[in-house]
C-alpha cells in the first residue's frame, strides 16, 4: 500500500483557515460515537501560547458520518487554547516548581466551506515521534514489505486487508480510505490520573491509532491530565518538569461526545 503524504503550504493553510473561520454555511452536529483521528498542523508551546489562540488540524482519513455524507480526508478540524502555562522551576530551598499546562478545546469541523459543530474529547493523543513511527512500514532483516506498527500496538502489513492486535487477534479493516476498528474499552493511567475509554458497536476510523488506543502516548514527562470526556470536551495537557508542546505532526483520535 503506498503512503500518500498531505502537503499543503502554510500560506494556503492560513488562507483556508481564515475562510473556515468566516464560514457561514452551518451543518448538522455530528452524533456519538463518532470518532475523528487528525494531525495537528502547527506547533503549540506552552510558553508562548496565549488562551484564545486558535489551534487546526486535518483529519488523517475521510469520516463517514451517520447521515451517509462524509468528511473528506484533510478536512480542518479548529479549536482553540482554554488555559496554558509555562513550566516555572523554583530554585529557591524546598522550591516547588509550578507546571505546565495546555489545555485545548476542539468545536468544529470545516468541509466544502460547510461549520460542521463537534462536541469531542480526546480518546488518544501521540506526540510527533509516536506519529512519525506509526505512519510508515518498519522492516525487519529481509523483509520487503514491511509492518506498519500503529499507535498502542496494532499492526498490519502494507497491502493487507486486515490489522492484527499484539495477541494477533484480528481488530482492525484495511480500506481504500483508511483504517477502521470497532473500538475497544481501555483505561489510562498516570500516577493519581485515570482515564477510561468505551468500546464502541461499530466500526470507526481510527488513522495511525490501535483499536485500544487510551490515552498519551510520547515524551514521558508529559502527561494527559483530562481527557475532555467528563469536563465538556476540554483536554489538559501536563508536566511537572518540562513545558508543554505540541509539536506539528502530532496526532490526537477525537470522538464525539
Amino acid at each position: 500500500m503506498k503512503r500518500v503524504k498531505l502537503a499543503i503550504p502554510s500560506r494556503s493553510l492560513t488562507l483556508a483557515v481564515g475562510l473556515a473561520i468566516g464560514c457561514s454555511g452551518i451543518g448538522a452536529m455530528v452524533p456519538a460515537p463518532t470518532t475523528v483521528p487528525v494531525r495537528f498542523t502547527q506547533t503549540l508551546d506552552a510558553a508562548k501560547a496565549k488562551a484564545g489562540d486558535v489551534v487546526t488540524a486535518q483529519t488523517l482519513q475521510a469520516v463517514i458520518l451517520p447521515s451517509g455524507s462524509s468528511l473528506v480526508r484533510g478536512s480542518l478540524v479548529i479549536g482553540h487554547v482554554v488555559e496554558v502555562h509555562p513550566y516555572v522551576e523554583d530554585r529557591t530551598p524546598y522550591g516547588k516548581p509550578s507546571p505546565s499546562v495546555l489545555a485545548i478545546h476542539f468545536d468544529r469541523a470545516v468541509d466544502k466551506g460547510v461549520s460542521i459543530p463537534l462536541s469531542v474529547y480526546i480518546r488518544a493523543f501521540a506526540d510527533k515521534a509516536a506519529s512519525d513511527k506509526a505512519s510508515s512500514p518498519a522492516y525487519g532483516f529481509d523483509d520487503n514489505v514491511g509492518t506498519i506498527l500503529l499507535v498502542g500496538g496494532d499492526h498490519y502489513a502494507p497491502g493487507s486487508r486486515v490489522g492484527l492486535s499484539p495477541d494477533q487477534d484480528t481488530v482492525l479493516s484495511i480500506r481504500k480510505d483508511g483504517v477502521y476498528a470497532r473500538l475497544i474499552s481501555n483505561d489510562y493511567v498516570h500516577g493519581d490520573v485515570a482515564l477510561h475509554c468505551d468500546e464502541t458497536s461499530t466500526q470507526q476510523p481510527v488513522g495511525i491509532f490501535s483499536a485500544n488506543a487510551c490515552g498519551y502516548f510520547g515524551y514521558s514527562a508529559i502527561y494527559l491530565e483530562t481527557n475532555g470526556r467528563t469536563d465538556g470536551g476540554t483536554f489538559r495537557l501536563n508536566s511537572n518538569h518540562d513545558t508543554v508542546k505540541i509539536y506539528a505532526g502530532s496526532t490526537a483520535l477525537l470522538e464525539t461526545l
